[in-house]
C-alpha cells in the first residue's frame, strides 16, 4: 500500500496523472479517483491530500478529514474549497495562480479592443452586405490613446493588463484596498477608490477573484455610476458581478458595451437576456486557455502536493497563515508573495 493516498474526483473522466506524478517522484504516493460526489466525501476522510478538482469541499468534508495535509487546486480561483474551514482546521490549500497570468492577461486586452472598436458588430456589417455602415457606426467613438482604464483588484493578471494597455496610451487607475500603493506607482498605475474607478474609467476591467466577501461586488448601483460610453470587462469570475444589475444595466444603456468571460452562471441558460445583445461580446471561460494550459497546472499541482507531502512549504498557498502552525519546512530563500490576490 503506498505510504500517501491522494484523492480526486472522477467528475472528467479518468485524464491520466503523468504530469501530476512528476512531482510526487519518490514519495510513494498514489492518486485515487473518486467515482462521484458520495464517495468523494467518503475517501477523503483517510487520505494525505486531496487534488480537488470541480466538486466542492466544504466545510462537513474538511472536518471529517482525519490527516489531509493539503487541498491542493490547478486553477487560479479557489471557489470550490471552503478556505476559512480549512484555515480553521491547520490545513494549507494552495493553487496556481501564476501560471495562466500571460494568457488571461492578453484575452482581457483582447475583450477591451474588441468591445471598443465593435469587432462583432462590424463583422456583422460586413458578413450583411452592410459595409457602408461600418465607418459611420465608429465616428462617435473617441480615440483610444488618452482614455482611462480602471483596474478593480490588482493582482498578477491585473498587472500584467496595465502592462499591455499602457503601450496603447490608456491611463491606468486600480482599486485594490489589499494592495499596497506604491506598488501600483512603481508599475505607472494610479491607486483610485472604487467610486473613481467606476465614475472616472473609459474602460473597466473586473479582475476580484470568486470569494464569499465580493461575491456580487459590483451591483446596481456600481453600473449606475459608470460613464454611458463605458466598456466592462470581466475576465475574473462571474459570481463578483449582479448579473441581473449587469443586464439592467445593458438594457437600459447606463453603459455602452459589455465583454464577458466569465458569467454568474456558466453555461448560460439558453434565455440569459445577454446572449441576445449585439452590445456584450461573449467568450466562454476561456482566458486562460492555450496549449501549455493542461500539462502546466497538473505539473504545478504535482509540485504542490509532492512539497507539503515530503514536509516542505508549497509555493503558493493562499492561506499563508496555516503554515506557521504546521510542521512543514519553509525552504524558499525568497518571498513567495501569497494570498488570493497575490
Amino acid at each position: 500500500m503506498p505510504k500517501f493516498t491522494i484523492v480526486t474526483p472522477n467528475f472528467q473522466g479518468n485524464l491520466g496523472y503523468a504530469q501530476e506524478m512528476q512531482g510526487l517522484s519518490g514519495l510513494d504516493a498514489e492518486i485515487i479517483e473518486a467515482p462521484d460526489q458520495a464517495s468523494f466525501a467518503q475517501m477523503v476522510k483517510g487520505a494525505d491530500a486531496i487534488y480537488a478538482k470541480g466538486w466542492p469541499v466544504g466545510r462537513e468534508i474538511i472536518e471529517s478529514l482525519t490527516k489531509c495535509q493539503v487541498i491542493s487546486l490547478g486553477s487560479v480561483g479557489v471557489d470550490s474549497i471552503d478556505v476559512k474551514a480549512a484555515t480553521a482546521a491547520g490545513i494549507p490549500v494552495t493553487n496556481v495562480p501564476d501560471t495562466f497570468i500571460e494568457e488571461v492577461a492578453d484575452h482581457a486586452m483582447m475583450l477591451l479592443l474588441a468591445g471598443f472598436r465593435r469587432l462583432i458588430e462590424q463583422d456583422k456589417m460586413v458578413r450583411e452586405g452592410r459595409w457602408r455602415e461600418g465607418r459611420p457606426a465608429l465616428y462617435k467613438n473617441a480615440r483610444l490613446q488618452g482614455q482611462t482604464l480602471g483596474l478593480i483588484s490588482f493582482g498578477r493578471v491585473a498587472r500584467a493588463v496595465a502592462k499591455r494597455a499602457q503601450p496603447f496610451g490608456l491611463r491606468v487607475i486600480a482599486y485594490d484596498p489589499f494592495v499596497d500603493e506604491t506598488l501600483m506607482s512603481e508599475l505607472g498605475v494610479l491607486p483610485a477608490t472604487l467610486n473613481e474607478v467606476l465614475s472616472t474609467s473609459d474602460f473597466i476591467s473586473m479582475h476580484a477573484p470568486a470569494r464569499p466577501e465580493v461575491h456580487h461586488m459590483l451591483r446596481e448601483e456600481h453600473f449606475r455610476m459608470m460613464k454611458p460610453t463605458a466598456v466592462f470587462i470581466n475576465t475574473g469570475r462571474g459570481p463578483t458581478v449582479d448579473e441581473n444589475a449587469l443586464i439592467k444595466a445593458m438594457q437600459e444603456k447606463w453603459i455602452a458595451h459589455a465583454a464577458l468571460d466569465v458569467l454568474e452562471t456558466e453555461p448560460p441558460s439558453h434565455n440569459n437576456p445577454l446572449l441576445r445583445m449585439e452590445t456584450v461580446t461573449l467568450t466562454a471561460h476561456v482566458a486562460s486557455a492555450s496549449a501549455r494550459f493542461d500539462d502546466a497546472r497538473k505539473t504545478r499541482v504535482g509540485l504542490e502536493l509532492g512539497l507539503v507531502l515530503s514536509g516542505k512549504w508549497p509555493l503558493s498557498c493562499v492561506n499563508p497563515a496555516v503554515l506557521q502552525h504546521t510542521k512543514l519546512r519553509r525552504w524558499q530563500p525568497v518571498g513567495m508573495g501569497r494570498g488570493p490576490n497575490s
